[in-house]
């Protein structure tokens, strides 16, 4: 089994609010990620995907084909934009990274067949250089 992985990059906004609490709750548990003005990262997300390579042309995936798939399905869909406000597959959730990286892997895997018969094995989502989230399905 080869994994191969595609790195790429967007720029969203978002507060962290459970509109269920008070201002204070949120404040309690979110800290600055509940701002009321909202706030930004600059996110890098991690596709891997696993397979055998094509005998052919010894690729587990079309590298460019991957990133493709990736910037219409997905950065396009979320760059530059506020994740609460404007992102409709996250309509009703909280904002947070684990949701994102989730909806990531659901859009991932419904468009990937379309590109190779390698799977989906793991969304790598940085909100911050420290801070990230893997998500394996």
């Amino acid at each position: 089994m080869i994994y191969v992985s595609r790195h790429e990059h967007f720029n969203a906004a978002h507060k962290l609010h459970n509109p269920k609490w008070s201002d204070e709750r949120n404040r309690e548990v979110f800290g600055p990620c509940a701002n009321v003005n909202w706030h930004g990262h600059n996110y890098d997300l991690v596709v891997t995907v696993k397979g055998t390579p094509d005998p052919d042309t010894g690729f587990v995936v079309d590298l460019k084909a991957l990133s493709d798939l990736i910037k219409e399905h997905v950065t396009d869909q979320v760059d530059h934009k506020n994740l609460n406000l404007d992102v409709p597959f996250l309509a009703g959730q909280m904002a947070s990274t684990e949701n994102l990286a989730v909806a990531f892997w659901e859009i991932i895997t419904r468009e990937l067949p379309a590109i190779t018969p390698a799977q989906l094995h793991c969304i790598k989502l940085y909100e911050t250089p420290r801070n990230f989230v893997e998500y394996y399905g």
